[in-house]
């Protein structure tokens, strides 16, 4: 059964890439919990709705997201994801080029959808 969830779980995930590429708020609203909590690199935490509105607004622009050393730890109806991502874009005029691990809690939504309930985001220093 942890198998099924697993890919389930990496589907969502490219799911969200994609979205996140796309700007795709009507997917990516599909995809996060009214309820979530995210902490951005910068430590601001955000909402579902402040997440969906720098998509809209068009602040946030990504050029590239890819993915590597993904983990997946599941646990019921909860699952865990620790990725790394390159990122490239542009935010509020100004272009950047990030290495950045995502901590990412999906869970089993009432409807059986994953959704991003949590997160968080750090920047990779190189050594």
């Amino acid at each position: 059964m942890l198998e099924g969830v697993e890919s389930q779980i990496e589907a969502a995930e490219e799911q969200l890439r994609l979205a996140m590429l796309a700007s795709d708020v009507e997917s990516l609203d599909a995809l996060i919990s009214p309820s979530l909590i995210f902490t951005t690199h910068f430590g601001l935490v955000i909402s579902k709705q402040d997440d969906l509105e720098i998509h809209r607004s068009g602040v946030l622009k990504f050029e590239k997201i890819e993915p590597s050393e993904r983990k997946v730890l599941v646990l019921d109806r909860v699952a865990y994801v620790s990725v790394r991502a390159h990122l490239s874009g542009v935010f509020d005029g100004s272009p950047f080029h990030d290495d950045i691990r995502f901590s990412r809690v999906w869970q089993l939504s009432r409807n059986n959808a994953w959704q991003i309930v949590a997160g968080q985001a750090t920047v990779v220093q190189a050594p």
